[in-house]
């Protein structure tokens, strides 16, 4: 009997875990029906992509990597977080060169710090990048759920508030490249299902491997989101929105800082 309630007990955490990552990544599937049907101010974009960075900064800083310490230590941690932005960093260069660069992009254009002469918006390189961005968001989510806290609904809402302007922005520069309605939401719907499947991979198959390997893993998702915070959406953000997001940044940080603490008791 105990057998039955442990496994009933695990599957419902997989199912949560499958949700929450489902939930997290319908955000960039909204934020294209806005973008396409829709004409949001680009400030009020900008101030949600804001908000999101400081509530992301808070989670994966004073819960992620504390977590990932708390089971493997300083080495396990420092080797997963360096790998983590190393492979966000590597992996953004190409999705760029191939047309990726305008993902998180309020306005759908290319950042000014990408070269004048990049290639024309490819859905399959926004795709790519989507995934460089949401894989480690949503397999941070199933982490969180296989440490036991109760941070996963935080994760979630900072992962759900930093997809949405790429919804958006991804729709504007695909429906100003030629694509169809149709596509766009199509590709997006993909990167939805693939975010409920990384945050199921993220939970159950790091649960029977080592503490050592699950703190490396927590502190790589870690290193990832942070490198994809300060090289796209903070700059995009302050670019369009100017001073007044860093205020919304700071909100986002003190407001995931309370229920933090207060789910902790």
């Amino acid at each position: 009997m105990l057998l039955v309630d442990l496994l009933i007990q695990w599957l419902t955490i997989m199912i949560r875990a499958l949700l929450f990552g489902l939930l997290a990544g319908s955000a960039v599937f909204f934020g294209a029906l806005v973008g396409i049907y829709t004409k949001i101010n680009k400030k009020t974009v900008a101030a949600i992509m804001a908000f999101g960075s400081g509530v992301l900064i808070s989670a994966l800083s004073l819960d992620l990597m504390e977590e990932a310490h708390a089971n493997g230590g300083f080495w396990s941690v420092s080797i997963g977080f360096v790998l983590g932005g190393l492979f966000f960093v590597i992996g953004d260069y190409f999705v760029d060169n191939a047309g990726g660069q305008a993902r998180k992009s309020v306005h759908g254009k290319h950042h000014n710090k990408r070269k004048t002469n990049a290639v024309a918006i490819s859905g399959m390189a926004l795709f790519l990048g989507a995934m460089l961005d949401g894989i480690p968001e949503s397999a941070a989510i199933g982490f969180n759920l296989l440490s036991g806290t109760n941070m996963g609904i935080l994760l979630l809402v900072a992962v759900f508030l930093s997809n949405f302007p790429e919804g958006v922005s991804g729709a504007i520069g695909m429906k100003q490249a030629g694509k169809s309605n149709k596509y766009i939401l199509s590709l997006w719907l993909s990167t939805v299902i693939i975010a409920g499947l990384s945050a199921l991979v993220g939970f159950a198959f790091l649960g029977g491997t080592s503490e050592h390997f699950q703190a490396a893993s927590m502190a790589f998702a870690a290193g990832a989101i942070l490198a994809m915070l300060t090289d796209t959406m903070i700059p995009e953000a302050f670019e369009t929105g100017g001073r007044f997001v860093a205020i919304m940044a700071v909100l986002g940080f003190l407001v995931s800082f309370i229920i933090s603490r207060i789910a902790k008791g």
